[in-house]
């Protein structure tokens, strides 16, 4: 499970020392504690919920260096791509727009989707089955394309 092996190597960077990396998965940690924690939770936290979060953070975490970059503030920036490097080191290999493509073809073919009226019936299959490996918004560019 991704929070255990969370707190595996939070011990792992203490003992090695390294802030960076320490911080970011104490963060990561509290809020996967947070998530397990929310009313209706029960108390677990499986992987698929906690791909979800890492994904989230790591957006956040580069939304903010961007943001830092326009305000000329370097240093901020990189110490919040650091960060970001650590979270997506937990996040599985993206995929290529060629094989988010050939997934959306077979999908759409699983459907029967003929026209972009049926664009949400794709989009939801699409997105359960590429989680945590295609960007919503790269997933539905490529269906509005196939859909036309």
């Amino acid at each position: 499970m991704l929070f255990d092996q969370v707190s595996k190597d939070i011990v792992a960077a203490m003992k090695a020392k390294d802030k960076v990396r320490l911080e970011a998965l104490r963060n990561i940690k509290k809020v996967f504690i947070e998530a397990k924690t929310a009313p209706g939770a029960n108390d677990t936290l499986d992987d698929a919920a906690a791909l979800k979060i890492l994904q989230k953070l790591a957006k956040q975490g580069n939304d903010s260096a961007a943001l830092y970059k326009g305000q000329n503030r370097e240093d901020l920036a990189e110490a919040e791509l650091a960060q970001v490097a650590v979270i997506e080191s937990y996040l599985p290999k993206p995929m290529s727009s060629e094989e988010i493509e050939n997934a959306v073809k077979d999908i759409i073919s699983q459907t029967g989707a003929s026209s972009i009226k049926e664009m949400g019936k794709v989009m939801g299959i699409a997105s359960k089955q590429l989680a945590g490996k295609a960007d919503g918004k790269t997933i539905s560019e490529i269906v509005k394309k196939l859909l036309v």
